[in-house]
Order: structure tokens, then C-alpha cells, then sequence
């Protein structure tokens, strides 16, 4: 009985301890390493939160390989094999800050193109279809999703705000590694097989494809 519980119990802990798929790039100027949190186990473990089972978020090491180098969250876009969906960083504001973001389609087919009204959404709500139009920056997908943020300064911070500022990765230059987290929204859920990295700095441009 004991070996079996034994049994049970290093099952239980290798299952919490298993680590989140990982990818790697590298080219003259650059290595990149990057580990993808797109469920609620692995999320929740990171962050403390599964963020409402609505966001993606990749944790970054971006280490230098020739001097200084400037790194941004927007040299980087995750996107989907699966339905061509991608996606550009958001501000941890437009994840769980006063701030509401909007995502709308500008047609062209693809998983939103349906419904050309834009939805409104933010944790700890899912994104809510709204009609009307929107003016659009940032975020996109392929079939011309694109995403902004509107304030409620009405609504009381959410304390998962400091913890989402305190790990996003910060535009910095320097020589020095750099690591952080990105916070991504795609619609739907995706296999990390499915999903793909792409940076496209000043070091140039690198592809990461995540594997468990």
C-alpha cells in the first residue's frame, strides 16, 4: 500500500513539475529561448491566475550573441498554424488594467470574419461581441483581426496587474541577457505544435516553433 501511494504521489508530483513546451532560435547576433504557457495548469503556476482561460503567454530569454542590442515586446508575434490567427504582445493594462481591449475583423475570412463587429473584453471577462465599428491597431491575424484598448477608469485595478507589469518583458537595450514574459490573445484553443514565434528585430528575423 505505501509503495503504491508512493507511486501515486511521484505520478502527482512529476505531472506539476512537467515542463511547459520550449523553443529555441539563434542566429549570429541573437539567441532566443522561449517556453509557452497556454493552459490553465501552467499558467496558474506562473502567474498565479489562469488569466480566465483567454491569453497565451510566452516567457522569453533574449541573450545578445554580438554586443549591445536594443529588444522590444513588439519585435515579436505569435501565430497559429491551426487557423492562421496571429498575434502582437499586449500591455498587461489591456490584460487585466482598467483598460478594455477591442478586437475587430476587417474581413478576408478566417475564424472572426463572420461578425464584423468588434469584441469587447479584458480579465477577468472573455471578450464579449459588440456591433459597430472600431478604430484598429496592434494585434492581427491573417484574415485582418486587429486589436486596441479603450479605458474604464471606473473600474478598480486588478492587484494581477502588478504581477503581469512586474514579469512582461521590457523594451531595454544592453548587452546583458534580457528575459521577461509577452502576453498574447488568440481565439480558440491551440496545440503548441501549432504555434509559432517570430521575432523581427534589429538582430533580424528568427522563427521558434514550440515542442514539449
Amino acid at each position: 500500500m505505501r509503495t503504491l501511494i508512493g507511486l501515486l504521489l511521484g505520478g502527482a508530483l512529476c505531472a506539476a513539475e512537467k515542463s511547459p513546451p520550449a523553443a529555441q532560435a539563434a542566429n549570429d547576433q541573437v539567441q532566443i529561448r522561449a517556453w509557452l504557457y497556454a493552459d490553465a495548469a501552467s499558467l496558474r503556476s506562473e502567474l498565479g491566475s489562469d488569466l480566465g482561460g483567454y491569453y497565451t503567454v510566452v516567457r522569453l530569454e533574449v541573450t545578445p550573441k554580438a554586443g549591445e542590442l536594443a529588444v522590444s515586446p513588439d519585435d515579436f508575434l505569435l501565430r497559429s498554424s491551426k487557423d492562421g490567427q496571429r498575434s502582437g504582445p499586449l500591455a498587461p493594462s489591456q490584460v487585466a488594467g482598467r483598460g478594455a481591449l477591442v478586437v475587430a475583423s476587417k474581413g478576408g475570412g478566417g475564424l472572426m470574419a463572420e461578425n464584423p463587429g468588434p469584441v469587447w473584453g479584458g480579465w477577468p471577462g472573455p471578450p464579449r461581441r459588440m456591433g459597430g465599428e472600431s478604430a484598429v491597431v496592434g494585434n492581427a491575424s491573417e484574415a485582418g483581426v486587429q486589436a486596441t484598448a479603450r479605458t474604464d477608469t471606473k473600474q478598480p485595478e486588478d492587484p494581477l496587474l502588478a504581477v503581469l507589469k512586474s514579469r512582461a518583458l521590457r523594451q531595454q537595450s544592453s548587452a546583458q541577457p534580457a528575459s521577461g514574459l509577452l502576453y498574447f490573445l488568440l481565439e480558440g484553443k491551440h496545440k503548441p505544435k501549432d504555434l509559432e514565434l517570430r521575432y523581427d528585430g534589429p538582430a533580424g528575423k528568427l522563427s521558434l516553433r514550440f515542442h514539449q
